[in-house]
């Protein structure tokens, strides 16, 4: 990839355009009504179950002028999971998974990134769960970034996705018949901190 793809890619994933383009340090908050945090996971080989996390914050930070220096932190909090059934759900929180009562939150903390093409960028980070921290990498795709049409906020858009082994968290569990492979999507549409704006979204 030349230095000037390079430089254009990183543009275009930090969401640069004429629009506030003055400011070189932008920090965006998650739009908690539009962010999902989703897994899927093997269940006896019959099919991929799927849960979701539904209480958690994030923040992005983007650097103009040095793309690398930006980051992200989501903090997920355990209690959360939802498995649309309650012994399921019980069951996920007690000490054979997630452990909430001695672990109540999970996160990541991003540590690198690199543009891998045109709207795409790998976000090397640090997850912490059940005490334990190892680092993970979130395939991203960068959707837009634009003023929402329904009030003055500018929002940005994007999509990540990673594949995980519990065990190496500890979670051991269930296995095999319930799979140690776990497939991560995150949804993320995210406001730019404005004075007056923190923690609103739009419809």
């Amino acid at each position: 990839m030349s230095f000037l793809r390079t430089v254009l890619c990183s543009l275009v994933f930090l969401g640069f355009s004429a629009h506030g383009a003055a400011a070189q340090v932008e920090t965006y908050h998650f739009d908690k009504l539009h962010t999902q945090i989703i897994f899927f996971v093997d269940h006896l080989g019959f099919a991929k179950s799927e849960g979701e996390f539904l209480d958690f914050d994030g923040s992005i930070t983007f650097d103009r002028t040095q793309p690398e220096s930006s980051s992200a932190d989501v903090t997920i909090q355990t209690a959360s999971i939802e498995m649309d059934d309650q012994k399921w759900n019980d069951h996920l929180k007690n000490a054979d998974f997630f452990n909430v009562e001695k672990f109540p939150t999970m996160s990541f903390k991003s540590t690198s990134i690199e543009i891998t093409g045109d709207n795409l960028a790998a976000i090397t980070g640090d997850l912490t769960l059940l005490g334990v921290t190892k680092p993970v990498v979130l395939d991203v795709t960068f959707n837009k970034c634009d003023k929402h049409p329904f009030g003055n906020e500018y929002h940005c858009g994007f999509s990540a996705a990673s594949v995980l082994n519990r065990s190496e968290w500890g979670m051991g569990y269930g296995l095999p018949m319930v799979g140690d492979e776990v497939e991560i999507r995150i949804e993320v549409e995210a406001v730019r901190d404005e004075p007056g704006n923190e923690g609103q979204g739009n419809p």
